[in-house]
């Protein structure tokens, strides 16, 4: 685990918070590159996972912005209401489930804190020479956090507020797609599932769109529900039984097999585990169809088997 202090706070919009973060030792932080994000431990025993949104070259600081949840499960809440300049907090190394592919053209399209990932991507596509265009939503412009940082990207960014200028225009963004172009979208779940809906009527190739999930695809109680199997844990010479009503993640520690985890709701890809034998029943927010299709990986927290068994390297 890294131990990292709180350098400096500082507001992006209304109800957005960044922390600058820094090694304790002053030392360099890890390398990592766009799209990734962090697991941090923001109270004791909180681990939430927040996308880096600074410069990747940059590795004296870190910096994550988080958005102030009116339903905080408690992660928002400890962020904007304890955490301080100086306090140190513990931090998984970085992981990037949502990467930058190379591509001669980029649509990137984002709603609210969904900006944060897109942030360093931005750069990334200008630094490789590539075209691209940003087109960023938010329910009014002062909670649209970075308009500062993203104005001076020009006629290469729309800023839409609803409030101004009603839904996004997704159908002028993906008129004009021309192959090469990849679409990288990150918001709320309703925007995902626009964009998503938007691309397959087009029938844009398979891999064109990028999303990345704030928010689980499924609950707590669907990836509980559905028949049972059974669990061959290669590494521990173990087998266990996941009944209805049950996770894998919850069997497989009920037999005394720890496991990395932190959100439970596979979104953050902390449990992801490679799959020997059996076909997985994917319920994760994370995993792209042909990463699916494999059946090579999966997120133990909340998908279950479509096989009579799995074989897992645990």
């Amino acid at each position: 685990m890294l131990q990292l202090r709180v350098r400096d706070l500082r507001w992006e919009a209304d109800g957005v918070l960044s922390l600058g973060l820094a090694d304790v030792a002053g030392g360099p932080l890890p390398e990592w590159s766009p799209g990734a994000h962090i697991e941090l431990e923001v109270s004791t025993g909180l681990n939430r996972s927040y996308s880096l949104c600074s410069d990747p070259a940059d590795r004296t600081a870190w910096r994550v912005a988080v958005l102030r949840e009116p339903e905080s499960r408690g992660g928002s809440a400890a962020v904007h209401d304890r955490v301080r300049p100086g306090d140190v907090l513990s931090a998984r190394e970085p992981r990037n489930d949502f990467p930058l592919v190379e591509a001669q053209t980029y649509q990137f399209i984002a709603g609210g804190i969904g900006i944060t990932p897109i942030i360093p991507m931005l750069e990334a596509a200008n630094t490789r020479g590539a075209a691209w265009h940003l087109l960023y939503g938010g329910r009014r412009r002062a909670s649209m956090a970075f308009l500062d940082e993203l104005a001076r990207y020009g006629d290469h960014v729309t800023v839409a507020p609803e409030d101004e200028q009603g839904l996004l225009d997704l159908d002028g963004a993906l008129a004009d797609w021309e192959p090469g172009t990849a679409v990288y979208c990150c918001g709320p779940g309703p925007l995902l599932t626009a964009v998503e809906e938007r691309c397959h009527a087009a029938g844009l190739p398979a891999g064109t769109l990028r999303v990345e999930h704030f928010t689980p695809v499924v609950s707590a109680e669907e990836a509980r529900t559905g028949s049972g199997f059974e669990v061959q844990l290669e590494k521990s010479g173990l087998t266990v039984s996941v009944d209805d009503g049950q996770t894998i993640i919850e069997a497989v520690e009920a037999a005394g097999v720890t496991v990395d985890c932190s959100c439970l709701e596979g979104t953050c890809g902390t449990c992801e585990t490679t799959v020997l034998e059996g076909i997985p029943d994917h319920r994760d927010s994370i995993l792209t169809d042909d990463e699916r299709a494999a059946n090579d990986t999966m997120m133990i927290c909340v998908s279950r088997a479509l096989s009579p068994s799995l074989k897992l390297d645990l």
